[in-house]
């Protein structure tokens, strides 16, 4: 029996766009996990790598300041090396490797007829949007971060239209300044089903994350009780980061779910979907639109 196709762009409620998004990797999970490990693989290993050196070289600063050897000017200004600066670089890297890569999966899903992309085909979207969605996703973080510390509110009101700006960029084929805009402007009458369904989505993504990391915690309460020394601390340093970045790979649930939220935005305001389907009515094959450069 043929398994039922997903459609993104129709209206949906808030249970259809958590059960489409979880529908949707189920039906992929095996071509999401290779272009996920594939594309952001290398990122991760390098954000893995340098996270467990910086928690090494902070154990080895704590375990000196309680011997007297360290002042706390001097211990800050060891901390702040080349193996702080790897993990700010490799966190950046990461996620944006893991948003262009999920989106990029979906934008050809959506092209080829809702059909499962390969490698190569997600590859030649990725390339092309990496650096873009790198420079905006700085910026984008930037203000979202000021935003939060002007009392915090701030922060809450944009959330949602900074949750669907990489989709509208990817996915639309657009610029900055009109991805920025498109993202208000659709959540503008929808904010709080938007936000409902984000915070959700973030509550499932944490308890699926929570299964990785419960060893961790495990080991840091057998760690703290028993009064383990260095050894076992250290332990629990490499443990928890090789944890924090396995557990990226659930990020893929919150990334999916927000081309779901962008594309009912979307079908609420202009009813694209609904159009595109009237004029393909009778066509046996929908055509593969790729980003107007060529790669």
């Amino acid at each position: 029996m043929m398994k039922e196709k997903i459609e993104f762009k129709q209206i949906r409620e808030f249970e259809g766009i958590i059960s489409g998004t979880i529908l949707f990797i189920k039906q992929n999970i095996k071509a999401l996990l290779k272009t996920f490990f594939s594309l952001c693989g290398f990122f991760i290993l390098g954000g893995m790598m340098s996270t467990i050196f910086m928690q090494l070289q902070m154990g080895d600063i704590r375990e000196s300041i309680q011997a007297g050897n360290y002042d706390g000017t001097s211990a800050w200004a060891t901390m702040f090396t080349w193996r702080y600066l790897a993990v700010i670089i490799f966190a950046v890297l990461n996620y944006t490797a893991m948003y262009t890569s999920v989106l990029s999966f979906i934008a050809v899903y959506i092209a080829k007829g809702n059909v499962t992309p390969t490698l190569e085909e997600v590859w030649a979207y990725f390339k092309y949007y990496f650096f873009r969605v790198m420079w905006s996703g700085i910026l984008i973080y930037m203000i979202w971060i000021v935003c939060f510390m002007l009392c915090i509110v701030p922060g809450i009101y944009i959330t949602p239209a900074f949750s669907i700006f990489f989709t509208i960029m990817i996915l639309e084929n657009v610029g900055f300044g009109e991805a920025f805009s498109r993202a208000f402007a659709l959540v503008k009458e929808n904010w709080w089903i938007t936000f409902a369904t984000l915070l959700v989505v973030g509550i499932i993504t944490f308890i699926c994350m929570m299964v990785i990391y419960a060893p961790a915690y495990i080991l840091m309460m057998i760690n703290a009780f028993s009064g383990g020394g260095l050894d076992v601390l250290k332990g629990y340093q490499v443990f928890t980061s090789v944890s924090q970045y396995l557990a990226q790979v659930f990020s893929v649930i919150p990334i999916v779910a927000t081309a779901f939220i962008y594309h009912n935005l979307v079908e609420r305001k202009e009813s694209q979907g609904l159009m595109n389907r009237i004029e393909d009515f009778g066509n046996t094959q929908a055509p593969v639109v790729h980003p107007d450069e060529e790669y």
